[in-house]
């Protein structure tokens, strides 16, 4: 591991926690400059990267470092808690961000967790919440449904539950689907009490058109991965970030994978559902993902079908 961080004391914080960890460190900078030169010449595992540093700062380090080697593994480990400089951090490509002050709890899941090929955002700003167990801490486990039902009355049903009990508990809730449905929607919601007006000015309640979401996701019909992440991270911390309470929360109902399904292209569908899984894992993120009347669909109960279900946490029938 390379370590990228202009403040001794916290870098002797991060010698004596790893050793205990048994990681090693290949080499430690004070500057993004060299950073970069130290990254392309060792080749870490992993860069834990700081972004205040001279010369050069943390992002723009990253920026560099990935356009020398894409498949480089940067961690930011900063004090910045603004939602502005960690969404730029993680637009970099970089694959997680942990606040230094609360490192002592995260900064190691974090680390396995990039090792292992996912991604990891500190709970303060949206992350999905650590939770203890049998062999130490692991992420609360991710809430991914998806929903197969008979008919719109069904589907409704189930995304105003989730984006009514969201609302109320000052979490925020994204709607991406068609304009019918999200009128529909929006009068439950108000029927039921809920102050959609006062939500969508304070940015806690956004309703995306079917097509807007998916031109953000998706190039020539396909969900290029840098991409898609640049993307979610900018729709989920900009929702994120209004929610209320120490762990910010966002509920989405949308209907864009089964969308694709409907149209034919069906690898795109299983590929944005996969990647959707991991961004659920990633943020403390709910998702009602809505294939409403099956059977309409190519291959309701086939190989695409059991695909699909093996990429979310749980499978509803109604």
């Amino acid at each position: 591991m390379l370590v990228v961080d202009d403040y001794e004391p916290w870098c002797r914080y991060i010698c004596s926690t790893l050793q205990d960890a048994r990681w090693q460190i290949v080499a430690e900078v004070s500057d993004g400059a060299d950073a970069v030169q130290k990254a392309a010449a060792l080749r870490p595992d992993l860069i834990l990267l700081d972004i205040g540093l001279p010369t050069l700062n943390g992002i723009e380090a990253a920026h560099r470092i990935l356009e020398n080697d894409p498949d480089a593994r940067i961690l930011f480990v900063s004090e910045h808690r603004s939602w502005d400089v960690a969404e730029a951090a993680l637009t970099t490509g970089a694959r997680g961000y942990v606040i230094k002050s609360d490192a002592v709890r995260e900064l190691l899941p974090a680390m396995n967790t990039i090792v292992n090929g996912m991604r990891f955002v500190s709970a303060a700003l949206g992350g999905r919440a650590l939770e203890s167990t049998g062999e130490g801490l692991a992420r609360a486990a991710c809430v991914h449904e998806a929903l197969f039902c008979a008919d719109e009355a069904q589907l409704l049903d189930a995304w105003v539950g989730l984006t009514h009990d969201a609302l109320q508990a000052g979490d925020a809730a994204i709607i991406v689907s068609t304009a019918p449905r999200r009128e529909q929607i929006r009068a439950r919601l108000e029927a039921r009490g809920a102050d959609v007006r006062g939500a969508i000015a304070s940015g806690r309640y956004q309703s995306l058109d079917i097509e807007e979401g998916m031109s953000r996701l998706l190039v020539d019909g396909w969900p290029d991965e840098t991409r898609f992440w640049d993307a979610a991270t900018s729709l989920v911390m900009g929702a994120a970030r209004t929610a209320q309470g120490s762990h910010p929360r966002v509920a989405i109902c949308g209907e864009m994978a089964p969308t694709l399904w409907k149209q034919g292209n069906v690898g795109a569908a299983i590929q944005l559902e996969r990647l959707w899984h991991e961004v659920t894992c990633t943020y403390n993120v709910d998702t009602i993902c809505g294939y409403c009347a099956p059977a309409k669909y190519n291959d309701p109960v086939g190989d695409v079908f059991r695909e699909l279900c093996a990429v979310h946490s749980t499978v509803h029938s109604r």
